[in-house]
C-alpha cells in the first residue's frame, strides 16, 4: 500500500511505501541523512578552537567573538519547533533541502566574511539552515524505514549525532594545521551540494493534511524570544564569574541577564497558554499530553545535561588536575565517543525486544556510574583509570540514546512527526545549554585550577543522569502509545 506524495509529478520518490523505503533508496536516503546531520552537527563546535585566531584577524574582543558561536546555537535552538511544524505541513523533504540549501550558502557567507558582523550574520544563517535539517531529521528517518527496523535508524541517527558532537575539535584542528580559519567553513560547500543532489533523488515525500497548513506568525515570533531571552540571560548569568560583578548590572550577570531570563519565562507563559488553545499547537503542548511522551522529554533533557556537564569539565580534569597534555586528554576523552559508536548499533537492535524505558534506564544507571567514578578518581590515577570510566559512560549513554529517541518520534501520530522530531533536537539542546550554565555557576564558586569545580560538576552530572534514569523507568509503566 503507497502514500500519496505532496506532489505527483516528483519522479520515482512520489510514491513512498508506507512501511519504509526498498533497500537501495533507503541506502542512498540514510546517506543523505548522515552527511546533513554531521555537518549541522559539527558546524556547533568546529569553531571553537579557531575563535581566538578569528577574533585577532578580524579586531575583535572575547566577548563579543563568543557570538560566532552563539548566534549559530541560538538560531537552531529558536527555529527548530517552527521548522518542524512547516515540514507537518508543507513536507520534511522540503524543509531539509532547503535548509541544506540555506547552510551551504551561509557558510560562503562566513567564508568570505571580512568582519566581525559579517560572519555572525553568517553564521546565524548557517544556524537557521541548520534548524532545518535538524527539526525533520528524525521524522525522515521515520518514512525511511520500515516500522520494524526504525530502531535501526535511530542508532545510526544517534550514533552520527554523538561522534558529530565530540569530534568538531579534532577536525578543526586537523583543518587548521595545514589551512586558515575559513576552510572550516569552505569545506561545507562541496558536502552541502553533494547533500543536495543525492536528496533530490532519495529523500522520502510524505503525507500532508490539508487542515493542519495554517501557520501563525505570531507564534513563531513568541517562539523565538521565549527562547532567546531565556538563552541569552542564562548565559550571561552562567558566564559572570559570580553571578553578577556588580550591582549596575554590566559584565555578564546582574539585574539585566536575570530581566532577559524573567522576560523570556513571562513572554513563555503567555505563549504556552496560547498554544493550548491551538489545534495543531507550534510547540507541541499535544504532545506533551501523552505521559510516555513527557518522560522521554525530560529523560533526554537530563541526561544532555549530564553530558554537557561533563564535557566541559573533563578537560579542566584531565589537564589542570592530572596534568595531562592536550594530544593525551583529547585520546582519553576519545573512549567515549568510541564506546557510543560500539553500543549504539547495539541497542538499535534490542530495540522492540526490550521495552525503550527499560533499555534507557539501564543505560543511564552505568552513565551516573562512570560520571560517579570518574569524579572520585584517585589522586594520581593511570590512562587505564581513565579510560575505562570513559567507555563506561560512553557505553551507557550509547545504549540510552537510541532507544530514548525511538520513542520520542513513534510515539506521536504520523502527521505529527516533525513536531516530535523538532522536540528531540529541543531537547538535547535544552539539556546541553542548561549544563553548560550549570557548569559556570560552579565554577564561580570552586575555581578549575585546584580540581574541586570538576569533581562537583561531575558529581552533579552523575545525579542529572540518575535522575534522568529515574524518568526512563518510569515509562515501563506506561501503556505503549506507538503509532504508525
Amino acid at each position: 500500500m503507497s502514500s500519496l506524495a505532496t506532489n505527483s509529478s516528483a519522479g520515482p520518490t512520489a510514491h513512498v511505501l508506507r512501511d519504509g523505503l526498498p533497500t537501495p533508496q533507503r541506502y542512498h536516503a540514510m546517506l543523505v541523512i548522515i552527511l546533513g546531520i554531521a555537518v549541522a552537527v559539527l558546524d556547533g563546535t568546529i569553531v571553537n578552537l579557531a575563535l581566538p585566531g578569528i577574533a585577532r584577524e578580524l579586531q575583535a574582543n572575547a566577548s563579543q567573538s563568543i557570538w560566532v558561536i552563539n548566534a549559530y546555537q541560538i538560531a537552531i535552538l529558536v527555529m527548530l519547533l517552527p521548522l518542524a511544524s512547516l515540514g507537518d505541513r508543507i513536507g520534511y523533504r522540503r524543509v531539509y533541502l532547503v535548509g541544506m540549501a540555506l547552510f551551504a550558502a551561509a557558510s560562503l557567507i562566513a567564508c568570505l566574511s571580512h568582519s566581525l558582523g559579517m560572519l555572525i550574520a553568517g553564521r546565524a544563517l548557517q544556524g537557521l539552515g541548520a534548524a532545518g535539517i535538524m527539526s525533520v531529521n528524525s521524522a525522515l528517518v521515520r518514512l525511511i524505514y520500515p516500522r520494524a527496523r526504525i530502531g535501526q535508524g535511530m542508532a545510526i541517527n544517534s550514533m552520527v549525532v554523538a561522534t558529530a558532537s565530540v569530534a568538531g575539535p579534532s577536525v578543526a584542528a586537523a583543518i587548521l594545521s595545514v589551512a586558515s580559519w575559513p576552510w572550516l567553513f569552505a569545506l561545507n560547500l562541496p558536502l552541502g551540494a553533494l547533500v543536495l543532489v543525492l536528496g533530490l533523488r532519495a529523500l522520502p515525500f510524505n503525507e500532508v493534511k490539508a487542515a493542519d497548513r495554517s501557520f501563525s506568525l505570531l507564534d513563531v515570533l513568541l517562539n523565538i524570544l521565549m527562547f532567546s531571552l531565556i538563552f541569552i540571560g542564562a548565559d550571561r548569568l552562567g558566564v559572570s564569574p559570580e553571578g553578577g560583578q556588580d550591582a549596575a548590572g554590566s559584565g555578564a550577570g546582574g539585574p539585566l541577564a536575570w530581566a532577559l531570563l524573567l522576560g523570556g519565562i513571562a513572554i513563555g507563559v503567555f505563549y504556552i497558554r496560547r498554544q493550548l488553545k491551538q489545534p495543531v499547537p507550534l510547540f507541541p503542548v499535544d504532545l506533551l499530553r501523552i505521559p510516555v511522551f513527557a518522560l522521554s522529554m525530560g529523560t533526554s533533557i537530563g541526561a544532555f545535561c549530564a553530558q554537557m556537564l561533563s564535557f566541559i569539565a573533563l578537560p579542566f580534569l584531565l589537564l589542570e588536575t592530572y596534568g595531562r597534555s592536550h594530544f593525551e586528554a583529547g585520546l582519553l576523552i576519545t573512549a567515549w565517543p568510541l564506546a557510543i559508536v560500539v553500543v549504539a548499533p547495539i541497542a538499535g537492535r534490542l530495540i522492540g525486544r526490550y521495552p525503550d524505558g527499560l533499555l534507557g534506564g539501564i543505560g543511564l544507571a552505568l552513565l551516573a556510574a562512570g560520571l560517579g567514578l570518574l569524579a572520585a578518581l584517585p589522586a594520581q590515577p593511570s590512562d587505564l583509570d581513565i579510560a575505562w570510566r570513559m567507555v563506561l559512560c560512553g557505553a551507557g549513554f550509547g545504549l540510552f540514546q537510541s532507544p530514548n529517541n525511538h520513542t520520542i518520534v513513534t510515539t506521536p501520530p504520523a502527521h505529527r512527526s516533525g513536531a516530535a522530531s523538532g522536540m528531540l533536537g529541543t531537547a538535547r539542546l535544552t539539556g546541553q545549554t542548561i549544563g553548560a550554565v550549570m557548569l559556570a555557576a560552579i565554577f564561580s564558586v570552586w575555581g578549575p585550577h585546584d580540581g574541586k569545580g570538576q569533581v562537583v560538576a561531575l558529581a552533579l552530572a552523575a545525579c542529572c543522569a540518575a535522575v534522568a534514569a529515574v524518568f526512563s523507568t518510569l515509562r515501563t509503566r506506561q501503556p505503549a502509545a506507538h503509532h504508525a
